[in-house]
């Protein structure tokens, strides 16, 4: 007995829609790391803007598994904070003091001077994002694999040889000059 899902995709048709919603779900995947990233750089801007401006000391900084983390410390009414930024393309080193703003709704959230936001942004979207690709790769070699090109395009045949009658003698192949001056 066959399952389901063998009967549901037993033909070449339906394999190639399957193939067009996989590679559309892995395109909407593929886009969403795109759009965080652009919503995070507009926040970071934002920031910049109405943040309120303090200055934060990297009092730490561990490095696992190639990837490194620095550690704030900063002072915002009264209150310590202390959060982690990930080392993505500045990577400051211990004890430096660094400005940053502040978001007034959320002291836990601030952006650096070298743009980089607090926390670990974006890692989940990024994952998802390479998840997507696969799923479009596969998704577009599924869909073109059940098209049936050779029935739409057929080959052309190959060229054939010509016979041609010498006079007075036998049936022969006729040769380009090139060949025959290789052959004496």
């Amino acid at each position: 007995m066959r399952s389901a899902l063998t009967r549901l995709l037993d033909t070449p048709v339906r394999q190639a829609v399957g193939g067009l919603l996989l590679a559309g779900v892995g395109g909407l995947l593929l886009w969403l790391p795109i759009h965080t990233q652009n919503a995070l750089d507009d926040w970071t801007a934002e920031l910049r803007a109405g943040g309120e401006p303090t200055r934060a000391i990297i009092y730490d900084r561990v490095t696992k598994r190639h990837n490194t983390t620095m550690y704030f410390r900063y002072e915002i009414g009264g209150r310590t904070y202390e959060q982690e930024v990930p080392c993505v393309e500045v990577c400051r080193s211990y004890g430096d003091e660094v400005p940053i703003w502040v978001n007034p709704a959320d002291p836990r959230d601030f952006v650096t001077d070298f743009g980089q936001l607090s926390g670990h942004r974006g890692r989940v979207q990024g994952v998802l994002g390479a998840a997507g690709f696969a799923m479009l790769l596969l998704g577009l070699l599924v869909t073109l694999s059940r098209i049936p090109f050779r029935r739409w395009l057929p080959r052309r045949a190959p060229r054939r040889r010509t016979a041609v009658r010498a006079p007075g003698g036998p049936r022969f192949t006729a040769r380009s000059k090139h060949k025959q001056r290789a052959r004496r």
